[in-house]
């Protein structure tokens, strides 16, 4: 059954209520009066196809969704109060933004038979830690069983984004305020949505991945969570902290490659036992032949697990290869810059920055392209999706520039879909 402009106003007017924008507020959005909006919504008034993407991207929504058959009021509410948390209308724009790359994705999924299966997706049944101690185990304990699930052994994670993607996690890298190092949204309709602060050094935006994802396996029954530097010491902070140290730098990996570096040996003996509270009880003695961690192997080590040093040094305090002494005072050369000096003397390689920005654009433009051969979408709609993702205007973007999407190609001849 067609759907009347009646019902499509009152299906608009049901999501700027689920998300309690006044009708003002929409008008001043769209540049319009309020009773314009109104008019909408009561089905007198047409809305064009731009002011419905508008309200679309406004409302947290798939502009798809105001046409469904099971249309609902409630389905964008969690996107959209994370984004309003950010308390940044910028950062919340560009939350949108990637939400609504995100639907573009997932519906190019199920158009070329690649979507994913989001009931299938792994979760651990884990308590709400009690307690600092109790927080930090569990983290630690969760690393563990993914990395035996996953089967990747003690091996560094080469990049951690394709990991979650590979994982049915979508991943975002979005302009957030300082404070805040990323967040997690579980969507009905997406799936998980991990997105980590873009204005950060590549290597704590790993850190942060992997403290989201920790997120995505632990905290399901919480719909949206956002990761501020303030509130690092909350238990659920403390958790996907010990998971992102634990998942990115396993113990095992670790002592095994310090032992290629002629450390880590057996020098410190180091006991400890919970003491019921938020704190442990430890005992440190010395062994015999002891190897003192120098600042140029934690470099070395920093490089090989893909993490910074900062992180490496605390790393290695957790599996106490180094005693607090010996952690200050690694951590003064480093605030020193000479952890950076060695990295140079060593001419160790600097991660590419720019490509990692990028690498989601090439699966999900190759999904719409494939889309196109198959004349499931327009022309115009494969346009439109690569000036959203390139962040350019649609009027720069020319398919005439792809010679491989010709119509008239070789037969056998097709385009990857990712």
């Amino acid at each position: 059954m067609p759907l009347t402009q009646q019902e499509l106003g009152r299906r608009l007017r049901d999501a700027r209520e689920a998300v309690s924008f006044t009708q003002d507020q929409v008008a001043d959005h769209l540049g319009v009066s309020r009773s314009a909006i109104a008019q909408i919504e009561l089905g007198n008034r047409a809305v064009g196809s731009l002011e419905l993407d508008q309200l679309a991207r406004l409302y947290g929504r798939d502009i798809r969704e105001f046409f469904s058959e099971d249309f609902r009021q409630e389905t964008a509410l969690v996107a959209f109060r994370l984004a309003e948390a950010l308390a940044d209308e910028n950062a919340a724009d560009a939350l949108r933004d990637c939400m609504s790359v995100s639907r573009e994705l997932t519906h190019l999924e199920k158009l070329v038979g690649a979507n994913r299966d989001l009931a299938s997706m792994v979760r651990y049944g884990v308590p709400s830690p009690r307690s600092r101690y109790d927080a930090i185990r569990q983290g630690s304990s969760v690393a563990e069983q993914e990395r035996r699930r996953l089967a990747i052994g003690d091996a560094p994670i080469e990049d951690i984004n394709e990991l979650l993607q590979a994982q049915g996690v979508r991943t975002a890298m979005v302009s957030l305020p300082e404070d805040v190092s990323g967040l997690t949204l579980l969507d009905p309709d997406i799936g998980p949505f991990v997105a980590v602060n873009c204005e950060e050094h590549i290597l704590r935006r790993t850190f942060s991945f992997a403290h989201e994802y920790a997120h995505v396996l632990l905290d399901s029954d919480v719909k949206g969570t956002i990761s501020r530097n303030s509130q690092n010491t909350e238990l659920m902070e403390v958790r996907a902290n010990s998971f992102a140290a634990n998942f990115l730098m396993p113990e095992g990996g670790v002592r095994e490659f310090l032992g290629t570096l002629g450390k880590g040996g057996q020098a410190r003996l180091f006991a400890e036992t919970p003491t019921g509270d938020d704190s442990a009880i430890g005992i440190e003695a010395r062994g015999t032949g002891s190897q003192e961690v120098r600042l140029h192997d934690v470099v070395l080590l920093a490089h090989r697990f893909g993490v910074s040093r900062t992180v490496a040094l605390y790393r290695l305090r957790n599996l106490h290869i180094l005693s607090d002494r010996e952690l200050q005072v690694l951590l003064a050369q480093e605030r020193e810059g000479r952890g950076r000096e060695l990295e140079r003397l060593m001419r160790l390689p600097k991660p590419a920055h720019d490509e990692e920005r990028y690498r989601f654009h090439y699966r999900f433009l190759s999904l719409a392209l494939e889309a196109y051969e198959r004349e499931a979408i327009s022309r115009s709609k494969v346009e439109e999706l690569f000036a959203a993702v390139l962040k350019q205007p649609k009027s720069a973007i020319s398919l005439d520039e792809f010679q491989l999407i010709e119509r008239e190609k070789p037969t056998g001849v097709s385009i990857p879909g990712g």
